[in-house]
């Protein structure tokens, strides 16, 4: 098997913490984002790991050989903006005969047994992994007729089906659907001047093939700050990990605090993660992420993301208030 990752894109809902990383090392949960995405799919036996990257691509190489350094991966830089099919296709000579192929795209980290993939492509041709979404409006959709797909519509006005496209794609013969981005990216099939996949897919389906639409178990959003802290209080369920140094501190579970971590004299969690390097003194902090090298004084945060190096630091306030006095500080 090769996987494609295409983690090229400026991240611009996720700014101020991209524009000076890519949006794949962003910090949940006590991982980057890339991290907890490539460990999902350590249980398959991939012979390569084909990175499409931008001008950031020195940064995944740099964090992949660190974290994976056993990992054949291989990187291509997209350097034009033509959307994610035409991504995907950047990596077409690295496909095969007799290839199959993943593609993960790194918006999402995903729950999904992916060790059923021969168990559920056993009579189709792909698998284009789904997620039922109440928000059917922001999303593409597949249609679906006895377990098998028959249509693909992007961001219906009506529930024609709630089933989203998650980002998640499995195809039995790589070299096969090469040749599909290829027809469709020579024939032009662009939407506001990009290529997407779905184009793709119902060429697929419009020759006979047959793709199925798998429900994942959770599909967690990374792609702005408001889903980010989400997903850290989703990944932090039933995990509570205090590896730095605390004194004086009360803790609500769940948190996640790294080595190198020092924090006196405050209130931690719930769902809060701090990342190594961080000091945290005399503060408030629930349901936010600190990233590394930040310090944290005389703060109450609440949905709060700090990116790395950040300091922040407040004072106490001294008052003199009488009797029968209200005093409301917003803020």
């Amino acid at each position: 098997m090769k996987v494609i990752l295409p983690v090229a894109g400026k991240g611009t809902r996720l700014r101020p913490h991209t524009h000076t990383k890519a949006k794949s090392l962003v910090h949940v949960a006590g991982k980057r984002v890339l991290e907890h995405i490539v460990a999902r799919l350590l249980q398959l036996s991939v012979a390569e790991y084909i990175f499409i990257v931008d001008e950031n691509g020195g940064q995944i190489e740099e964090f992949m050989q660190q974290r994976f350094p056993d990992l054949n991966c291989s990187y291509i830089v997209q350097k034009e903006r033509k959307g994610p099919a035409h991504a995907v296709w950047l990596a077409n000579t690295h496909i095969a005969k007799g290839d199959d192929l993943l593609i993960v795209f790194n918006d999402t980290i995903f729950d999904a047994e992916l060790s059923r993939i021969s168990e559920l492509c056993k009579d189709y041709d792909g698998l284009i992994y789904s997620k039922e979404v109440l928000d059917y409006q922001r999303f593409g959709v597949n249609v679906v007729e006895d377990e098998m797909i028959v249509n693909m519509i992007e961001k219906p006005d009506t529930p024609i089906s709630r089933l989203a496209q998650v980002g998640l794609y499995y195809l039995k013969d790589g070299c096969s659907f090469m040749g599909y981005l290829t027809k469709t990216i020579d024939a032009g099939d662009m939407v506001k001047g990009e290529f997407y996949l779905p184009a793709v897919f119902m060429r697929m389906i419009n020759d006979g093939l047959r793709l199925k639409a798998p429900e994942i178990d959770a599909w967690l959003d990374c792609g702005k700050p408001e889903t980010i802290l989400e997903t850290n209080a989703y990944l932090l369920q039933g995990r509570h990990h205090i590896h730095g140094d605390a004194d004086n501190c009360v803790f609500i579970e769940p948190v996640h605090i790294e080595h190198g971590v020092t924090i006196k004299d405050s209130v931690i969690g719930p769902n809060v993660s701090i990342a190594s390097g961080s000091i945290v003194e005399r503060s408030i902090i629930k349901d936010s992420i600190i990233n590394a090298s930040s310090i944290v004084r005389n703060m109450v945060l609440t949905d709060t993301i700090l990116g790395d190096n950040v300091h922040l630091i407040s004072s106490a306030k001294k008052m003199n208030i009488g009797d029968h006095s209200l005093i409301e500080m917003q803020g």
